[in-house]
């Protein structure tokens, strides 16, 4: 794995080569990794020439010598096993219902039996824990969030049954065990280095935070899932792009007599097609607005996002109006492969509502004047009603909690939110004291979180100062799930929801960490000591995980020990 990291993040000094200009030969430049590299004018728009230039030298996993190709999706399955096993072992403790599982958990199972929300009787809960949900009243439920993240509980509650706590989670661990098969994969494909991609599946596999969600069944693990496949599809899209310019360019220029494609060709670029990879970002986009509408946020970054690598693609193939070809093809293109798409999908998420006969607000359109908008059929006016309703929820809902935290606090973990915490008698299995403590606290491992609080400052310098796409691209990950909720200072907010920006969180640090392993032209001793500053992160990072385990999974320990690990009063 060592020499493949000779290909990440050693020389980013310029990650996007210059475009030929009248003082660089066409094809001069650097590659993706930094690396200068030559062509002659004749092979300047060669398909291959084009490629190195605006891909590098890995474009995908086949690019890797035959030796390494299988360490590829091997490291990453590793990752997903580690966290697999964080995941799914005592998934069933607490035994009960903790925190808000009493509204997710108990939509997704009304989702099983009717395909919509419906109201439950006095101490639903106490019926639920005990192994007996069928006390489902027949009148329906008003709730505030779509449905694809309650179908994804349900789907769990479907294989191992609703009467037990490792069915209503099955949903969630698998979601999050996946999770960090995808962040390995994507870290990899982003910084071209099997080691860094293990790096980053491994930190995400045993941090709290993401654990503790993955172990608990609300909304947020899965809007975090959909928000990160997303990312990872229009990473596909954009190598994928780049080669069809690449092709389009070169087949041009092979037609024409000086080997380059004529003034008018080079005016605007060409079309480049259906882009297939983007049109998964927008199903994947519309799963996750499906679940949390505050995905909405990362849609409208991840659209500029891929239409700005477009354009700079265009720029750096020598394209003398990459910016109004790149708006006219690819920016309108990535608007109808992305947003139409997402919207079909969040549309079709609501399929259960729409096919009922008494969901809530399901036939408001009949009693109700249709006014202006009477052209839309009566389903579309009682959806569109929901949503409002819904919008002004979340507008005014602004109430006192014990665990209420400020987005300021989000990234040192101010305030993480306890979701579970008993006082277990003496004599109970594992209490060997008078006094011993059950709990389920969201605290992130502190090594990963703050060192990723600093990693983003450095990223923001490093894509400032270096112009480095990766860089461009992890931030907006952590600005659209991040900086919006500075909106809305009077609203409730808690700190899990910072799992939705979590993995470019890791993503940040990974590339802070990269830039520590040195670069191809270092000195022996200066890229083992880089190696060396790695393993010894990762090694620390793992034993703080394990101490915190206990206050991530609710094992019974003392109340010495309890706190021993509260290491801010703020998080009692």
């Amino acid at each position: 794995m060592g020499q493949v990291t000779q290909t990440s993040l050693q020389q980013p000094v310029e990650a996007e080569p210059a475009a030929p200009t009248a003082t660089t030969p066409p094809g001069g430049g650097r590659n993706l990794e930094g690396h200068r590299w030559i062509a002659r004018p004749s092979e300047a728009f060669t398909p291959d020439a084009l490629r190195q230039r605006l891909i590098g030298e890995i474009q995908s996993w086949r690019d890797y010598p035959p030796s390494l190709r299988l360490w590829y999706w091997l490291i990453p399955a590793l990752t997903a096993a580690i966290a697999g096993i964080l995941r799914f072992v005592r998934l069933d403790s607490p035994r009960s219902l903790v925190f808000d599982e009493t509204y997710y958990v108990k939509d997704g199972y009304s989702y099983l039996i009717s395909g919509y929300e419906r109201s439950w009787p006095d101490k639903a809960n106490d019926s639920f824990n005990a192994g007996n949900p069928g006390v489902l009243l027949d009148s329906p439920e008003y709730v505030v969030h779509p449905p694809v993240g309650k179908w994804m509980i349900a789907a769990g509650m479907w294989l191992f049954g609703p009467d037990n706590a490792f069915g209503w989670r099955f949903g969630a661990a698998l979601t999050g065990t996946i999770s960090v098969f995808l962040i390995a994969l994507i870290a990899q494909k982003l910084f071209r280095s099997l080691t860094l991609g293990a790096v980053a599946g491994i930190l995400l596999a045993v941090d709290g935070h993401h654990l503790v969600m993955s172990r608990t069944s609300l909304l947020d693990i899965f809007l975090s899932f959909w928000i990160l496949a997303a990312f990872g599809a229009l990473l596909m899209d954009r190598d994928d792009g780049r080669r069809r310019l690449a092709l389009r360019l070169g087949q041009r220029a092979a037609a024409s007599k000086d080997g380059r494609p004529s003034t008018l060709q080079l005016l605007s670029g060409p079309w480049l097609g259906v882009r297939w990879w983007r049109v998964a970002a927008g199903v994947c986009l519309g799963l996750a607005v499906g679940t949390k509408w505050s995905a909405l946020f990362f849609l409208a970054a991840f659209g500029l996002l891929t239409v700005f690598w477009d354009l700079n693609a265009r720029r750096i193939a020598g394209i003398r109006g990459w910016i109004s070809g790149g708006i006219i093809k690819d920016g309108i293109p990535a608007f109808l492969g992305i947003i139409p798409v997402a919207a079909v999908v969040y549309l079709g998420t609501w399929t259960g509502w729409l096919l009922s006969k008494d969901a809530y607000y399901r036939h408001w359109a009949d009693t109700h004047p249709s006014g202006e908008w009477g052209w839309l059929p009566g389903w579309a006016r009682s959806l569109a009603h929901y949503h409002l309703e819904a919008y002004k929820f979340h507008q005014g809902l602004s109430s006192e909690h014990p665990y209420k935290a400020s987005p300021w606090t989000w990234l040192v973990m101010g305030r993480p939110t306890s979701f579970f915490y008993e006082s277990p008698k003496a004599g109970t299995p594992g209490c060997d004291g008078p006094n011993c403590t059950s709990a389920v606290l969201s605290v992130g491992n502190p090594l990963i979180w703050w060192s990723a609080a600093i990693a983003v400052v450095i990223l923001l310098f490093w894509w400032m100062g270096r112009r480095d796409w990766r860089a461009g691209g992890i931030l907006a990950g952590i600005t659209a799930g991040y900086l919006p909720w500075f909106l809305y200072p009077e609203r409730t907010t808690f700190f899990f929801y910072a799992v939705s920006f979590e993995p470019f969180l890791i993503l940040a640090l990974v590339y802070c960490l990269g830039l520590t392993l040195g670069k191809r032209t270092d000195s022996l001793l200066r890229r083992r000591s880089g190696l060396y500053f790695v393993a010894l992160f990762l090694m620390c990072v793992v034993l703080l995980s394990a101490f915190f385990y206990p206050v991530w999974t609710a094992e019974v320990i003392s109340y010495e020990q309890w706190r021993f690990r509260m290491w801010m009063p703020s998080w009692i």
